[in-house]
């Protein structure tokens, strides 16, 4: 469970592996302190969420830094962060460059929708749960996953749509709205 969570929200293995050994780590330290207010497995979704949240944020302050260093060093020609590539034993290797696709527009929405996503479609948490977690109102919950599907749909349509003339069918290959475990 902390694994896949994980795994799903940082799509690189080793970082999964780290976050999953610090969510135990969190959780024996402060057992102690857990009040029962909700289910010890919300209670570790949510250590594990904000864990992973945390290591996103420090992911993009850190680009951000490589970005001002090139900037200010003047090397212009040198290398920018590549996109991580989701390294997930269930994805096909074949699959590898839609699911990147994929990924890259769920990137795009805001971390709040983001979550939401990734725990509904991916995690197959129910939006009660969800909202526990993230400590939002179920309704909030509803109104994130929907703006989120609607933007990934929109940003997928304008991926086809761009990639129409060109010799690239990345986005061809995107799951179809109605494939897709996201749009349920």
């Amino acid at each position: 469970m902390v694994f896949n969570i994980a795994l799903n929200h940082l799509r690189q293995r080793e970082e999964a592996e780290e976050v999953t050994q610090d969510v135990f780590v969190k959780v024996h330290r402060k057992l102690a302190g857990f009040s029962g207010r909700s289910s010890m497995r919300t209670w570790v979704y949510r250590i594990t969420v904000n864990l992973c949240l945390d290591r996103l944020k420090a992911r993009k302050r850190q680009k951000r830094a490589g970005l001002h260093l090139r900037f200010f060093s003047g090397d212009a020609e040198g290398p920018v962060a590549e996109l991580h590539n989701y390294d997930h034993p269930g994805v096909q290797f074949e699959d590898k460059e839609a699911v990147h696709a994929l990924f890259a527009l769920i990137d795009t929405l805001p971390e709040r929708q983001r979550s939401v996503l990734v725990l509904h479609a991916m995690d197959g948490l129910e939006q009660q749960e969800i909202a526990a977690i993230l400590q939002l109102n179920v309704k909030a919950v509803e109104s994130l996953l929907s703006r989120a599907r609607a933007k990934l749909r929109t940003e997928i349509e304008r991926s086809r749509r761009n990639e129409a003339g060109t010799a690239s069918n990345t986005a061809s290959r995107l799951p179809s709205a109605r494939s897709m475990r996201i749009w349920k």
